[in-house]
């Protein structure tokens, strides 16, 4: 049974969505766990989501 996403705030969140349902979101964290870096995807969300957000 799928869970219950919660509503995007905007643009950011929508494109987490996308990476993830991709598998490419997957990839990235594999990625950036071998190389011990961050992949920077939570801070460019919030970016996106501050600079494109989604009316109510």
């Amino acid at each position: 049974m799928p869970s219950r996403s919660r509503p995007s705030k905007g643009l950011g969140d929508t494109v987490e969505k996308i990476t993830r349902a991709t598998g490419i979101k997957q990839v990235v964290e594999k990625v950036s766990q071998a190389t011990g870096t961050d992949c920077g995807c939570g801070q460019r969300r919030d970016t996106l989501n501050r600079i494109f957000p989604y009316d109510k």
